[in-house]
């Protein structure tokens, strides 16, 4: 009998870090690159003409792209680019929120990349100087119940 019980143990063990292994390559996939003026206008196109299914999805995919953007001005100095950019990360997230009872595709893969996004957005907001911390946390707030309202869907799918 404890021969048995050993492998599932180790089996037990072994389970945390193969979650953790997972999560890591999925976290990892995320595409951290920016994209050019052209590409990012384009992909803001394709999401407000997608069928309602698939725009959660992209409009997830703009908030991280925003947000890096964002991110990468706000290290640039670039302050008023940087704002007005988050502002486009609000509209947005608040496009998800709307459209969360149209749209089951790709639910899950927009909730992770909301998670990922939000986690980065608060690296940033320790970094930024004090002027840049309110505008940066109201949109870490509108992001967190985004990803909330997203979570809460996942699990009712």
């Amino acid at each position: 009998m404890k021969i048995a019980a050993r492998p599932l143990s180790a089996a037990i063990l072994a389970l945390p870090l193969l979650l953790t292994l997972c999560i890591s390559a999925r976290a990892a996939s995320i595409d951290e690159s920016l994209p050019d003026p052209q590409t990012l206008s384009q992909l803001e196109l394709h999401a407000q003409q997608a069928p309602p299914r698939e725009q959660c999805f992209l409009y997830a995919q703009l908030v991280h792209t925003m947000t890096e953007l964002a991110a990468r001005q706000f290290r640039d100095g670039e302050v008023d680019h940087a704002s007005t950019t988050l502002k486009k990360v609000e509209h947005y997230a608040q496009l998800i929120h709307l459209g969360l009872a149209n749209d089951t595709k790709r639910l899950k893969n927009a909730e992770l990349l909301i998670q990922h996004t939000t986690r980065r957005l608060g690296e940033y907001l320790h970094m930024a100087s004090t002027e840049d911390r309110p505008t940066l946390q109201a949109t870490l707030k509108h992001l967190d119940r985004v990803h909330d309202e997203l979570l809460t869907q996942v699990f009712n799918h």
